[in-house]
């Protein structure tokens, strides 16, 4: 039975490994993209360009649902736990990441949960939501912060921004 287990568990690690790389290309170019058509917008003006007219920022912080996965929660969670209570506006994607935000009673925008395999749907729901708070000028900014996927033992939390798209680093255009 511990031998079955064992390769049932092996197995779903390796799903979700591959998982984890394969969007990495994805994330990359669109990240390439953006940047390269910030860097060359010119006179172009368009409000999720600049930044916003509120005090706040806001947080989209995306965490796992279950516990029972080393350090990846308490590491992401312990950043999160960085940002300023009195500036900050959050928005959790996971259960982990809520019962956190609750506990420590931070400014919860909104709750978002998800299945062990999120669709774009709900991405979509959660990206709608901080754009609006962003247009309506509830929040200056938005930043997601998230666990980076480095390999089975390593996995580092990561802030990057979202709004405005002019701050969006990472990749450089040209």
């Amino acid at each position: 039975i511990t031998k079955a287990m064992q390769m049932v568990a092996a197995s779903k690690m390796r799903r979700a490994q591959q998982a984890a790389l394969a969007g990495r290309p994805y994330a990359e170019l669109m990240n390439k993209v953006l940047a390269e058509v910030s860097a060359g917008a010119g006179e172009f003006s368009h409000p999720l360009i600049h930044e916003g007219s509120g005090e706040k920022r806001a947080l989209i912080v995306i965490s796992s649902d279950k516990g029972l996965c080393g350090g990846l929660n308490s590491n992401l969670l312990r950043e999160a736990g960085k940002a300023p209570k009195d500036s900050t506006v959050f928005i959790s994607a996971g259960r982990k990441a809520s019962q956190f935000l609750a506990r420590t009673k931070r400014d919860l925008a909104a709750e978002f949960s998800y299945k062990d395999a999120p669709q774009f749907a709900e991405a979509r729901a959660i990206s709608k939501m901080a754009q609006d708070m962003f247009l309506k000028g509830e929040v200056s900014g938005v930043d997601v912060l998230f666990t980076n996927f480095i390999s089975t033992l390593v996995q580092k939390p990561e802030i990057k921004t979202f709004l405005p798209i002019g701050e969006i680093q990472g990749i450089k255009a040209g």
